[in-house]
């Protein structure tokens, strides 16, 4: 292992991430819409100095005194998707669209960050409205926002199976299975902040209204944050848990995915046909 990759898995191993993941729409977002986006969180909002790109291994250097996003573009367009990152693996983003136009929707952008971001209160102001104004330009119904190991806890499961051999043994092994794949199957849960758009806002209607004082605040016409507790390292407390099952006791349990009794939800958002811009 060369030293590069060690000091990489040795500062990966010691951030505590903090997760904004956008459910995208089915198919390809266009160039003009990735452009924008990162213009956006690099020259905008700065959410990290940009020094690498490409795939997973971020085989590409970034300049970042003369970012070209022409070259981001190009890898883009021919790879289909785009990872860029900070100098160290504490911010990068991703982008990764579906290709298919049908349920699962799995297409996906995701900003990964640390943890420590979030105790900022002006960081968290910047954050609500910086993930809307994204939300908006890629038509996205959904985001969710939080710890990625609460994430990662509502998205997935771990399953146990069995498989006979020949010599009369079991073979035994565990591996993590959806809860739900995506915002067309319904919702894994409540996490630190849900931001939710037109179809779960229709979906919800009059119950979005009933959640307790400072739940609920809504980021312009038809998308609405709802958030259970002030900062996300109250996920997987014991208050925490309580205010999220109060919360989806009063917005409706159908609609989220029974961990308890590994149920899909049985009432799902009505989705939007592609193309339909989200109100400004």
């Amino acid at each position: 292992m060369s030293p590069n990759v060690a000091l990489s898995s040795e500062i990966e191993m010691a951030i505590k991430y903090f997760d904004t993941q956008l459910g995208l729409p089915p198919g390809r977002p266009s160039t003009p819409a990735v452009k924008e986006f990162l213009s956006l969180i690099l020259r905008h909002f700065r959410w990290f100095e940009p020094r690498r790109y490409g795939h997973a291994s971020l085989e590409n250097a970034i300049d970042p005194s003369r970012l070209d996003l022409g070259a981001l573009l190009a890898y883009y367009e021919e790879h289909g998707h785009l990872h860029v990152a900070a100098r160290t693996d504490r911010d990068f983003i991703s982008i990764y669209p579906t290709t298919t136009g049908a349920p699962p929707y799995t297409g996906m952008l995701s900003w990964l960050t640390s943890a420590s971001s979030a105790s900022k209160a002006a960081w968290r102001a910047a954050h609500a409205q910086q993930v809307a104004e994204v939300m908006r330009l890629f038509q996205s119904p959904l985001a969710l926002a939080g710890l990625d190991t609460d994430l990662h806890s509502k998205k997935w499961r771990l399953v146990h199976k069995r498989m006979p051999t020949d010599e009369g043994k079991d073979f035994t092994w565990s591996e993590e299975e959806f809860t739900v794949r995506d915002y067309s199957e319904g919702l894994p849960g409540l996490v630190w902040r849900n931001f939710y758009g037109p179809p779960f806002v229709r979906m919800f209607g009059p119950r979005l209204d009933a959640l307790p004082p400072g739940c609920r605040t809504p980021l312009g016409e038809d998308l609405v944050l709802v958030q259970p507790y002030e900062l996300p390292t109250a996920a997987g407390t014991e208050v925490g848990i309580a205010r999220e099952r109060e919360l989806i006791s009063l917005l409706g349990p159908e609609c989220f995915y029974d961990h308890e009794h590994l149920a899909l939800p049985t009432r799902r958002p009505v989705l939007d046909a592609p193309g339909r811009p989200l109100p400004l």
